[in-house]
């Protein structure tokens, strides 16, 4: 209890004491709901979601433009890489499939000098190598020969994002039709040069926020509409 409902109380005015806290309140509850009110109207407080500005960066079919032609370009600069890399593999597949066959000769010699002199022990370690030279280089063919079909198959992938512009590039082309349409529906048959001045204030208007000239329309209209589209 403060000290002025004390001495109310002492003062035997605990009635109007009563009247004051009750129009405090009232008061107190009015401001809230003004300001709940005010803050519905403030786009900040609203919870709902409104276009952007019509500036160059919320410009849609631009940035559209912008993704499919730099999609395009990397996507053509990753398939140049993957053909020259499917190129280098298929000349090291030809290079091992000659040094195969030196190998081969190079074991069928050893394979005779070891039967003939069995002996020599410098043949059959030769041989031995020879076979494991041989190995080895079918496991590398094999492995190119594995990456060659995994190049060709990411080549057939990145087709598929050629079929992604081209479904941008549609929508591209319906937004732009869109916009030509609407363009279309709102043209009138007289020239805005020559239509009358739109009030700047009509009767039972509550603000001050009025436009203040042609100038101020054109850039309010264009500002909601982004402007005439070429």
């Amino acid at each position: 209890m403060t000290q002025e409902e004390l001495d109310a109380l002492m003062n035997g005015g605990i009635d109007d004491l009563d009247e004051e806290i009750d129009e405090n309140n009232f008061t107190k509850e009015n401001d809230e709901t003004e300001t709940k009110e005010t803050e519905k109207l403030d786009p900040a407080h609203d919870d709902g979601i409104y276009p952007p500005p019509a500036t160059d960066d919320h410009q849609v079919v631009s940035q559209l433009d912008e993704v499919t032609k730099d999609s395009e370009e990397k996507a053509s600069e990753i398939l140049d890489i993957m053909d020259q890399i499917s190129n280098a593999m298929m000349e090291n597949e030809e290079n091992s499939n000659t040094i195969l066959h030196i190998l081969e000769e190079q074991k069928a010699l050893f394979e005779k000098l070891s039967n003939k002199f069995p002996h020599i022990e410098v043949f059959a370690e030769q041989l031995a190598k020879t076979e494991e030279a041989i190995a080895l280089i079918n496991k590398n063919l094999e492995n190119a020969q594995n990456a060659g079909d995994n190049i060709m198959m990411a080549m057939d992938i990145m087709q598929f994002q050629d079929i992604h512009r081209q479904k941008i590039e549609r929508v591209i082309n319906i937004m732009r039709e869109l916009l030509k349409y609407m363009n279309r529906i709102f043209e009138g048959k007289i020239d805005d040069s020559k239509r009358v001045s739109s009030a700047r204030h009509l009767h039972g208007d509550k603000t001050d926020d009025l436009v203040e000239g042609e100038d101020d329309l054109d850039a309010l209209i264009a500002q909601f509409a982004g402007g005439k589209s070429e």
